[in-house]
């Protein structure tokens, strides 16, 4: 997937070219640019490496919090016999995408994607590109917007039948105001018995008092989006109402890892996955 390629007066030049700010960093384009991404601005380059500065293992737990999801949508599609997902905080295409995870062992399965964010918008074409047994679509809303996120879902996804709905680190981007945890539960309740919720989460358990004071002033600084940590108990509400595959509540690189594997990094990503019941 080609990058969108900027001039070094990318910053002077893009509010006359482009319809969304690059003068602060935004959470998407930060984890695409610790992947390894070209969907990246100054702004955000520039916030990763603070970041950076602060945590080193914030690119180890990008590349972790993929791999989670990779993991998840195999377990859904293949163990749980999911067929339908819906993926709210898509963040920019990259491999491994929800629709290809699933399609390779079902490719009847229906996912619909979730965001907001113009640079995922402009890559909506890619994300869209769905097995002929399958369909994928594509929904532009922010996480708090639920009714417009059920009733466009609802175009693709038949929510009489069980529905996957991941929250992959997207929900440390919505402050305690907006109640997150409400959200969820609406999005839940929208869903029959034997559906699947699947989150991360960042969590202040994992930070020195320090260090988590140096990441929430960057965040505060720098990024768009506020990010409230969130710890084990707070985490384990998003859950009320299902019950948890285990491992249960673990950090990212800790659900189901891959055989053979074994890392020398940790994440600050609490994460689970909840079978409605």
């Amino acid at each position: 997937m080609k990058g969108i390629e900027m001039t070094t007066d990318e910053a002077a030049g893009a509010p006359g070219g482009l319809p969304f700010d690059i003068s602060r960093a935004h959470q998407a384009r930060i984890y695409d640019y610790l992947l390894g991404g070209k969907d990246n601005y100054a702004a955000d380059r520039e916030a990763a490496e603070a970041a950076l500065r602060i945590y080193p293992e914030w690119a180890f737990t990008a590349r972790a919090n993929r791999a989670f999801l990779g993991r998840v949508v195999r377990y859904l599609a293949g163990e749980a016999g999911i067929r339908q997902f819906l993926d709210i905080g898509t963040g920019i295409p990259t491999a491994g995408n929800t629709h290809q995870v699933a399609q390779a062992i079902a490719p009847e399965s229906r996912v619909v994607y979730v965001d907001y964010d113009p640079v995922v918008l402009a890559h909506a074409r890619a994300l869209l590109t769905s097995s002929e047994a399958g369909a994928t679509g594509y929904v532009d809303s922010d996480l708090r917007d639920t009714g417009t996120i059920l009733e466009q879902a609802a175009e693709r996804l038949d929510f009489t039948k069980p529905v996957a709905v991941t929250l992959i680190a997207i929900l440390h981007a919505i402050p305690d105001a907006d109640d997150p945890h409400a959200i969820v539960a609406s999005l839940m309740d929208a869903v029959p018995s034997g559906s699947y919720l699947a989150l991360s989460h960042l969590g202040p358990e994992f930070f020195d008092p320090d260090t988590l004071r140096e990441a929430q002033g960057v965040s505060g600084r720098m990024i768009q989006q506020q990010m409230t940590w969130r710890d084990r108990e707070l985490v384990a509400r998003f859950f009320e109402g299902t019950d948890l595959v285990e491992p249960g509540i673990v950090r990212v690189e800790e659900w189901r890892p891959e055989p053979g594997t074994s890392e020398t990094e940790s994440s600050p990503l609490w994460c689970a996955v909840g079978r409605k019941r």
